[in-house]
């Protein structure tokens, strides 16, 4: 499980750091900056996926995602008594990543090109860690990256050289795991490429959960939920499909859903109590259907270690949000689930003994979490 999860430099997350649960829940107003932990979750994610930089480089590089405010923000500046002015920077710009678990910590930190380059959004990466234990000290190190520069600790503690030339665009995660030098790294890569990320579960007119689609087993939903039928044929073939059935009926009382196939053809339609036919899913409800998508992802046959969902609650009717609290909770049970939502009515239906609640807030443009938890911290020093 991870325990904790650390942003520095990224929009308003100037330097956040929050421990995290089975099941944790970050809510709050528009504009405090929960989207931003959410794609800060992604790109941690896609690092391991090789796609980081293009992902930042998408969104403008670092010049339009970095913290926009002063170095140093301080206590005269935020009640209003001094002036905010921008100073001499005395550290170098960087976007700081990381994240530690109950075994394995690991971080990264991407600054600007030292060259000019034809791709001036792609940022470069300057170091990555990756060491034993909650927190990063000389002691517990197993990998570290300095540009193109990485050594890696073998198991009679000395350090081995695994790169003396890796380009500013590549990570160690993918250039430097090893099964013999770098087995720790390799490791810890196919536990993070095991992460998801749900947001984008298209449930538009136009949307691919809507159509017939080419069915093959799918233990893992799509991203834009497109192979939902097959999603949920897979569940009742190899997964939960008692479990699946209650949660459909906790949702939507007397109703079910059932596949059909037709020369390779998947699509899903649901029963519903008092029609005399079933509705496909081109005639369901943008709710329903959204539903219908978090209970596919949610119940895979292939649970993640890691889940984040943003604003599941979309779309969804009022009388929805408890039978998804129950869902999500259901669920938490075999993977760990980030979950970032608009509603304080879901946050407070996933409340327990094994979930946390964090609200974000600003303060002088800075996301803050006023009630969490200290955690200590330390990164890889360029």
């Amino acid at each position: 499980m991870i325990l904790n999860v650390a942003v520095s430099g990224y929009r308003s997350l100037r330097n956040l750091t929050l421990p995290l649960a089975p099941l944790t829940v970050v809510t709050g107003g528009n504009g405090v900056g929960k989207s931003s932990l959410y794609r800060a979750l992604r790109m941690l994610g896609e690092i391991s996926q090789g796609r980081v930089i293009s992902t930042l480089a998408s969104e403008g590089g670092l010049s339009s995602t970095m913290w926009a405010g002063p170095e140093v923000l301080s206590r005269g500046m935020k009640s209003g008594e001094v002036p905010i002015t921008g100073t001499v920077r005395s550290k170098p710009i960087g976007l700081k990543l990381g994240f530690s678990s109950e075994d394995f910590g690991y971080a990264v930190e991407l600054g600007l090109p030292a060259e000019v380059s034809a791709f001036p959004n792609d940022p470069e990466i300057k170091t990555e860690a990756m060491w034993i234990g909650e927190k990063l000290s000389r002691h517990n190190i197993l990998a570290e990256r300095h540009g193109p520069s990485v050594r890696v600790r073998s198991e009679a503690s000395s350090w081995n050289q695994a790169a003396t030339s890796l380009p500013p665009f590549d990570s160690m995660m993918t250039h430097a795991a090893d099964p013999k030098d770098g087995l720790e790294l390799l490791h810890l890569r196919d536990r993070m490429r095991n992460w998801r990320f749900y947001d984008q579960l298209r449930t538009d007119r136009d949307a691919p959960a809507r159509k017939q689609q080419i069915g093959t087993r799918t233990p893992i939903l799509a991203s834009d939920g497109s192979d939902l039928a097959a999603a949920i044929e897979t569940i009742r073939e190899i997964g939960d499909p008692v479990t699946l059935d209650e949660t459909i009926l906790d949702a939507f009382p007397g109703s079910s859903v059932e596949v059909q196939a037709k020369d390779g053809l998947f699509f899903l339609s649901m029963r519903q109590h008092g029609l005399l036919r079933p509705l496909s899913t081109a005639e369901l409800s943008d709710g329903t259907l959204r539903y219908l998508l978090l209970v596919a992802a949610l119940l895979t046959p292939r649970p993640p270690s890691l889940m984040v969902l943003n604003e599941p609650e979309t779309s969804l009717h009022p009388d929805l949000i408890s039978p998804l609290a129950r869902l999500i909770k259901e669920a938490s049970k075999r993977s760990q689930i980030i979950v970032v939502s608009h509603s304080q009515v879901l946050a407070d239906a996933l409340s327990g003994d094994d979930a946390i609640a964090h609200r974000l807030e600003k303060d002088t443009g800075e996301t803050v979490v006023p009630a969490a938890e200290q955690v200590s911290w330390a990164w890889l020093k360029r």
